[in-house]
């Protein structure tokens, strides 16, 4: 796509997406859901919106991560381990995807989703307040950040509640904490699978950097609300965002069979 034949109301549309997708990717995760589609909706193909929705997660997840940096929620020295096994996970993912259909993963990702969505609605105590690790340093690093790197790279969808989760179930963080430490993970894991998409040339830059100004500008209002809020909006809100982001799965999974059941039964 010519960055000179789009329309100037398409690139204010994106941007607003983009701040709207922040907002909500840094609370619960999810946002992809929002700009990808919008992408789509702009004319840009299949390839080219998935690497440039990187680009526009990287603008959120680094604002994010940033703010949570400076107010003393997160320390990076704490993490480097972290960091260091969740890059190494998304460029191995990032690779691996380009050789391998991801048609069962596709399938099995709407199922773990409503879990996560589940286990938090029907536990209303997860995360209220810091608990006994389970898995100290390296195991920690492995899993929680080299694993769910790794699908982030190789996938992607919902990457940030599956951080998000596992800082709370096996770090023992409280629900705000395992979501600021989240962000800087899904930064990491972002910043390394777009570095294959840019080798591969299928960054669309002006729309990227566009909506990379909106994320940075959402997440950051989304990143105060964490800190203010707390738990009572994170539950909530992803639970939503995990009933949404199934449906949307399942959706383009099955799409045309619904689209048959329909016209068959109504």
């Amino acid at each position: 796509m010519d960055w000179l034949i789009v329309a100037p109301w398409v690139l204010v549309v994106l941007f607003f997406v983009a701040l709207f997708a922040g907002f909500i990717d840094s609370i619960a995760g999810g946002g992809g859901l929002i700009s990808l589609p919008a992408l789509l909706a702009a004319g840009v193909s299949p390839a080219q919106a998935i690497a440039t929705n990187k680009l526009s997660s990287i603008g959120g997840s680094f604002s994010a991560s940033l703010y949570f940096v400076r107010r003393g929620v997160v320390n990076l020295n704490d993490q480097k381990l972290n960091i260091a096994c969740t890059f190494t996970g998304s460029v191995i993912g990032a690779i691996l995807i380009q050789h391998l259909r991801a048609d069962m993963l596709r399938q099995v990702l709407p199922v773990l989703i409503i879990c996560i969505g589940l286990y938090f609605l029907l536990t209303p105590r997860l995360g209220e307040s810091d608990r006994a690790r389970r898995l100290n340093a390296l195991p920690y690093a492995l899993v929680g950040g080299g694993c769910v790197g790794f699908y982030d790279g190789f996938f992607g969808p919902g990457a940030g509640s599956f951080y998000a989760l596992a800082f709370v179930t096996l770090c023992g963080f409280n629900l705000a904490k395992a979501t600021a430490h989240a962000k800087v993970l899904n930064f990491t894991s972002n910043f390394g699978g777009l570095l294959f998409f840019i080798l591969g040339g299928k960054v669309v830059w002006v729309l990227g950097f566009v909506m990379m100004a909106g994320q940075f500008i959402g997440a950051r209002l989304g990143a105060r609300m964490v800190l203010s809020k707390g738990q009572k909006i994170i539950r909530p809100m992803v639970v939503i965002v995990s009933v949404v982001m199934s449906c949307k799965l399942i959706y383009d999974n099955h799409g045309a069979e619904i689209h048959q059941w329909l016209s068959l039964h109504l």
